[in-house]
């Protein structure tokens, strides 16, 4: 009993010294109150606690030389052992720069810190309303401090690496939904946390490096009416990620695995008119040389997203890249029916030849036998280049002659498809069907591709496809679009962003991409002579673990 009435006179005590310094005119004289509130804080049980958090800080601005004291004695409470005791005091902890703006940064920091300590989810809250309380009352400030937990002490990695995760999901959870209400004036902000977070980049993982892109897509500083200087600044940040600047190791299989992503990444930036050059210059300088000693699973990842950027790569670098390709292609387009045919690397070789070539058709002449008149020294038209075209065109043939009759088959094995579903009485044999079903139409968009493709290269003078009238086999058709008394502005870019660049982490091109490689593979899987394909899989993501760049 006794230590309840102790208790209760220092409850009683604690609201006399409040009620006195809130009709106090001036408040300074009664500096020995303050003084004692700061003191029970320290001695009191869990009331008396609770109660002094709430004091503290709203007389702290009235006593400048008690300041050191009453904020050391609020960071206690922080830490109290008892949640209500913690939760009253974080609750508090606004009250410190709310009439004292300098204070601003310290108390965003304490409270970054304490993001990581809170363990229930009302203190958790409570550290919650009190950061979006700050960063509305001072956003760049608010900001910049968290973001230093993101961006790390490189003299001390692991002492902050708890706070990082923990900011990182508040900022990601609670920041970025906001960007309408939090980021103003928006110009201005949207070019302060574009920094904060290129600053960020040197050490994420590739789930965070995708989460900071996706958010600075979605900024109007880089919308849909974004000059291309900008949407170049998102390629360039990209390029930095995809370590464009470092000699290739072809062991290195995360670099592999961070290029192919962070060019699947860029596509859609490409297609808003952001140049390709440095990813091109250096697949064709470190990659394609090496094309056949990369891991199985990485080669078709890597020729879909370079047929996918193909529509997108200039003039120059095309001129630069067609060799490259037309070597591969030979390599891949065989000379005999029983030698082994890859029909995925085909399809994406003839896609990619075809986009390049129709920017820079008279090197084909050299490359390929044709004879391409553009007027230029470099049609060398005075060259015999016969053999050229001898050899290619006898591989056209019979690449021809093989997707023609894989077509019949496939054909042939979807009738019996067919007639197996009537016939089927249970679930699991309907589905094991629907799978097979599945994979001969994956097979027939292939070699269809691979036909209509190949149609136009047998003349001597041929014509090259620089549109996109051929949807590639892993990507869903394009249904066409209703037709109008006249065109929409943007209707055109409708698709790509639903396919891609508007969130291009789903894009059918790669996110799909593997499963249906797969299914190709089951579709064509031995049906020339132990004719193959050769991935087995989608991608990884860009970057597994958290190393140079993606830490």
């Amino acid at each position: 009993m006794a230590e309840a009435y102790d208790d209760s006179s220092v409850v009683e005590k604690l609201y006399e010294y409040g009620e006195r310094l809130s009709e106090a005119k001036d408040k300074s004289l009664h500096v020995g109150d303050y003084a004692a509130i700061i003191k029970a804080a320290s001695e009191g049980t869990v009331k008396v606690k609770q109660l002094a958090a709430q004091l503290i800080p709203k007389f702290f601005k009235y006593f400048p030389t008690l300041s050191e004291d009453a904020f050391g004695q609020q960071m206690f409470l922080c830490e109290d052992e008892e949640l209500g005791v913690r939760v009253q005091a974080i609750r508090g902890l606004l009250l410190f720069c709310k009439d004292t703006p300098e204070n601003l940064s310290k108390i965003v920091d304490i409270l970054g810190q304490l993001l990581h300590q809170a363990g229930e989810n009302v203190e958790r809250d409570a550290v919650h309303k009190a950061l979006m309380s700050l960063l509305r009352q001072d956003i760049k400030t608010s900001l910049t401090v968290l973001f230093k937990y993101v961006i790390g002490n490189p003299d001390e990695p692991s002492a902050e690496e708890g706070i990082r995760e923990k900011v990182l999901c508040f900022i990601r959870d609670k920041v970025f939904p906001l960007k309408a209400e939090l980021l103003k004036p928006q110009e201005q902000m949207e070019r302060h946390i574009t920094d904060l977070i290129k600053q960020s980049l040197q050490d994420v993982t590739g789930e965070e490096f995708k989460m900071f892109m996706d958010f600075l897509r979605s900024l109007s500083l880089f919308g849909r009416n974004a000059p291309v200087e900008r949407v170049q600044e998102l390629v360039e940040i990209i390029e930095g990620q995809a370590d464009l600047d470092t000699q290739f190791n072809v062991s290195d299989g995360d670099h592999i695995d961070r290029l192919i992503s962070c060019l699947h990444m860029a596509l859609p930036f490409f297609v808003m008119g952001a140049s390709s050059s440095r990813f091109v210059n250096y697949l064709n300088k470190h990659i394609l040389p090496v094309f056949d000693k990369l891991p199985e699973e990485r080669k078709v990842d890597l020729l879909k997203n370079l047929a996918e950027c193909s529509s997108y790569v200039p003039p120059q670098d095309s001129r630069q890249l067609l060799p490259s390709i037309v070597q591969l292609l030979k390599k891949h387009m065989v000379r005999r029916k029983l030698e082994e045919m890859n029909f995925t690397f085909i399809e994406c070789l003839l896609y990619i030849f075809h986009h390049l070539a129709h920017k820079t058709p008279n090197a084909t002449n050299s490359l390929c036998g044709y004879k391409i008149v553009t007027g230029q020294p470099s049609d060398r038209l005075g060259e015999d280049f016969s053999e050229n075209h001898k050899d290619f065109t006898e591989r056209l043939r019979t690449i021809d002659d093989l997707a023609k009759a894989m077509v019949k088959k496939l054909t042939q094995g979807m009738t019996e498809q067919n007639k197996a579903m009537s016939a089927a009485k249970t679930d699991e044999e309907k589905n094991i069907i629907k799978k097979q079903k599945l994979n001969s139409t994956i097979g027939l968009r292939t070699c269809n591709n691979i036909l209509a493709m190949i149609q136009p290269l047998h003349s001597k003078s041929p014509s090259f496809n620089g549109d996109q009238k051929i949807n590639l086999s892993w990507k869903e058709a394009v249904k066409p679009s209703v037709p109008s008394a006249a065109p929409v502005a943007g209707n055109k870019r409708a698709a790509a962003g639903a396919n891609g660049s508007g969130n291009y982490a789903v894009k059918k091109g790669r996110g799909a991409g593997g499963v249906q490689n797969q299914l190709v593979n089951r579709a064509l899987e031995g049906l020339y002579h132990g004719g193959r394909t050769s991935s087995r899989g989608r991608g990884r993501g860009v970057g597994r673990g958290r190393g140079r760049g993606f830490r």
